[in-house]
């Protein structure tokens, strides 16, 4: 039995992030540009905190909205305790390496204060343990994110980058919080942690209300924004806008690994064949379309975002599979990933700090200036390439295995998996390659001399490449007999953690292949194809920019740039047809508008519509038909006065309906709106023509046609909403008005008691339009006013 986690340990840690970030500026006025360690000191108390509740498994909580059974909880796992010694361990490394890196730049306090609440918005991902509160700390890392990745807000690109990021997120977030809604709405509770204490009666649930299929698509779109997949991935590349440190930061452990994090946490719950037929294919597919415009990337950070994407659908892919390979392949290359691609980013901002720019043609030969970094790339490189014995080759083997498997066992379309996790993996060798490629070969008569960087931006891609290849050799001297047991044991815990109940998973053991078998065989196919492919990537990125500049639709920001600046173009034109200074216009919107959303309400809804019964008897019958009447002839009444009348004429037919249904109370209260009402139609009518103007027949009938809508649409409304229970509230009025407020007044008893409140605000209304009204008064008598 592992002991629980202490609730004000997880407290302190997700809110200590969020404190330091208010009192940066403070800091910034003391330290300059020593915030950075003032900053890494905070992410590595985090990192403290968090190997404190290492061994600890439960949910802790408060109450927050107990009506609605929401808590302030957190939940306590391997996966919660992996990822957050991520987001806390590389945020030490980014705010070291930003000291140097941040030195010259503009705007570091709003940068350092933004990036410690991200990192807070991140470990209250990671720890939430309620449904609502994920999708708070879900939220706040866009908006930290859009802060960030707008850093540079006087530029242009940094703008767009920046909405487009916040727009994509966030629509993903909105889709997801849906799918926790439909999730609560099948369990009876938001508590993430008692959903997942008891996995299989949660699943149940869901199935048996039938919401499997629509919970599981709509937690799949939040994660796949979040996660940049397939075609949700156009807004990562723009990202790049940010400084280097952020990139490295969103790319290795925070933003984008929310979204796989989200899956590996709902995993347990949700797993089964959807799951499966969804997240593969969404995973491979991204894997093997990012993996193919990496190799077209014509900058550093560019490529570096693009297999970002790859990489993340390698993850998505292997949380897809439903078995414990597949739950490894997830866990092993976040892992993996976060190593090498925060060390490659950290080498891409050192590459441009120090040369002055990231383009391919205008780099090569860099390892003479700049030895140390040259062998920190080759380390991360060809990790990221799934080169064997590197980190990235072992976790793309488990794909491998797990895509085979899948495909042995179900036959048919299943064989493309692994088809396409072979082609995805020999674009990924280009890619790496490339990147590897500017440190070899002849270097450029216009680079001149690189100075070597600062160690502050030195020693952290070193510690990164050194873990990562502390891992690969573990491949290496477990193949000898002797496995790199605390990383083994440690996947190996948080795997299961991500395990649907009843899955079997005995121990988690990576190795160098000492036998031929098919993820071999794969990965030799893939190892081969790169290096072919390779030699000729030039043809490959002719014929992939050819294509998209031919056919501009291929191109997923085409996609995003129509939507957007089309709904901007629709919201223009909308505006200009509404707008129109005339309030005929306004109203007529209004009320087809009012009409068409409640019809759709109604028909998507299937309301059926009780039948009424009249029961008024002759008198109050006669009383209608002549109000209604002098309705029809207050339309076709030929001046203003006549239709006052006529309209004065249906107001007081009401007073004696009132009467007659012994409401006397409310008569006398007609009675009185309807004179005053009267006078001041007179007032105002004194000032407008006597008769009505000519009318296009054509207006006329829109306006008829709209008058009889609304008319029915009211109808169907009042009958609906009183078909079921039609006496229920003046039963309880009659029941309850001596009881509960001693008084025999029906009307009374509802303005004074059961209304008391809502009276007293209409009484405040109507006092502070005499305050305003008396006001004007006495300054226009003072000659203030016109």
């Amino acid at each position: 039995m592992q002991p629980t986690p202490d609730l004000w340990v997880l407290v302190a840690l997700v809110g200590l992030p969020f404190a330091a970030a208010a009192a940066t500026p403070a800091v910034a006025r003391q330290l300059g540009n020593r915030t950075a360690y003032y900053a890494a000191a905070v992410a590595a108390v985090c990192l403290a905190l968090v190997a404190s509740l290492a061994g600890t498994h439960g949910g802790a909580s408060v109450t927050w909205v107990g009506p609605l059974s929401v808590t302030f909880g957190f939940y306590v796992d391997g996966l919660a305790t992996f990822v957050g010694a991520l987001a806390s361990g590389v945020g030490v490394l980014v705010f070291v390496y930003s000291a140097g890196y941040m030195r010259e730049e503009p705007g570091q306090t709003k940068y350092y204060a933004t990036m410690l609440a991200f990192m807070g918005s991140m470990l209250g991902v990671v720890y939430a343990g309620d449904l609502v509160v994920l999708f708070c700390f879900w939220e706040l890392t866009s908006v930290a994110s859009f802060l960030l990745v707008g850093h540079y807000s006087e530029e242009r690109e940094s703008r767009y980058s920046a909405r487009k990021a916040m727009l994509l997120t966030v629509g993903g977030g909105l889709f997801m919080l849906v799918g926790f809604v439909l999730l609560a709405s099948a369990t009876g509770t938001y508590s993430l942690a008692a959903m997942l204490a008891d996995p299989a009666a949660t699943r149940a649930a869901v199935e048996q209300a039938g919401l499997l299929f629509p919970i599981v698509s709509l937690v799949g779109v939040g994660a796949a924004a979040k996660s940049a997949q397939f075609p949700l991935h156009v807004w990562l590349p723009n990202a790049m806008a940010a400084p280097t440190p952020v990139s490295a930061f969103l790319h290795s452990a925070t933003m984008v690994k929310a979204g796989v994090f989200l899956l590996g946490r709902m995993r347990p719950i949700l797993v089964g064949d959807d799951w499966t037929h969804i997240f593969v294919t969404l995973g491979l597919v991204t894997m093997l379309i990012a993996a193919i415009l990496a190799v077209c990337a014509t900058e550093l950070k560019e490529l570096l975002a693009y297999s970002t994407v790859s990489h993340l659908g390698l993850i998505v892919a292997g949380f897809g599979f439903s078995t414990a390979v597949g739950a490894e392949t997830g866990v092993f290359h976040i892992l993996n990933h976060a190593a090498f691609k925060a060390a490659l980013f950290l080498v891409a901002g050192i590459v441009a700090h120090e040369a002055g720019t990231r383009k391919f043609s205008e780099l090569g030969g860099l390892w003479r200036d700049l030895p140390v970094v040259a062998g920190v790339t080759a380390v991360a490189a060809l990790g990221m390439g799934g080169v064997p014995p590197f980190n990235g080759f072992y976790s793309k083997e488990l794909l491998f295995e797990a895509a085979y498997h899948l495909a042995a066992h179900d036959g048919g379309l299943t064989w493309a998996y692994p088809v396409i996790a072979v082609v995805g993996s020999v674009f990924t060798l280009v890619y790496s390659l490339r990147f590897l490629a500017v440190f070899f070969g002849e270097k450029p008569e216009a680079l001149g001399h690189v100075h070597r960087a600062p160690w502050s931006m030195n020693g952290p891609p070193l510690l990164l490449a050194g873990f990562a290849g502390v891992v690969g050799l573990g491949g290496v001297t477990a193949a000898l007999g002797f496995p790199l047991a605390p990383v083994e044991s440690f996947v190996g815990h948080v795997a299961a953690s991500t395990l649907p109940p009843g899955a079997d998973h005995l121990s988690f053991h990576y190795y160098l292949p000492t036998y031929v078998s098919p993820a071999v065989v794969m990965s030799a196919l893939a190892l081969g194809g790169g290096a072919l492919t390779y030699l000729v990537w030039e043809r490959v990125q002719a014929a992939v920019t050819g294509a998209l500049d031919a056919v501009p639709p291929l191109g997923a920001d085409w996609w995003y740039d129509t939507l957007v600046f089309g709904a901007n173009r629709a919201s223009t034109a909308t505006h200009r047809t509404l707008w129109t200074d005339r309030l005929r216009t306004y109203a007529t919107w209004t009320f087809a508008g009012a009409v068409g959303l409640g019809g759709l309400g109604y028909l998507a809804t299937s309301v059926g519509v009780p039948l009424a019964t009249p029961t008024l008897g002759i008198p109050l019958t006669v009383i209608l038909a002549v109000a209604a009447l002098a309705a029809l002839a207050a339309i076709r009444a030929p001046s203003h006065v006549a239709g006052v009348l006529a309209l004065s004429v249906v107001g007081f037919g009401v007073t004696v309906f009132f009467v007659l249904a012994s409401a006397p109370d409310v008569a006398l209260t007609q009675v009185v709106v309807e004179t005053v009402t009267f006078v001041v139609f007179l007032v105002i009518l004194d000032k407008l023509p006597s008769y009505y103007g000519r009318i296009q027949r054509s207006r006329a009938a829109r306006d008829a046609v709209l008058s009889v809508l609304v008319g029915g649409f009211v109808t169907v409304t009042t009958l609906v909403a009183t078909g079921a229970t039609p006496d229920s509230i003046a039963s309880y009025f009659v029941e309850n008005s001596v009881p509960e407020a001693g008084g025999h007044n029906l009307v009374n008893v509802i303005l004074v008691d059961f209304r008391g409140i809502d009276t007293m605000g209409e009484i405040s209304v109507i006092a502070m339009a005499a305050v305003a009204v008396l006001t004007l008064i006495v300054m226009r008598e003072r000659g203030e006013t016109p």
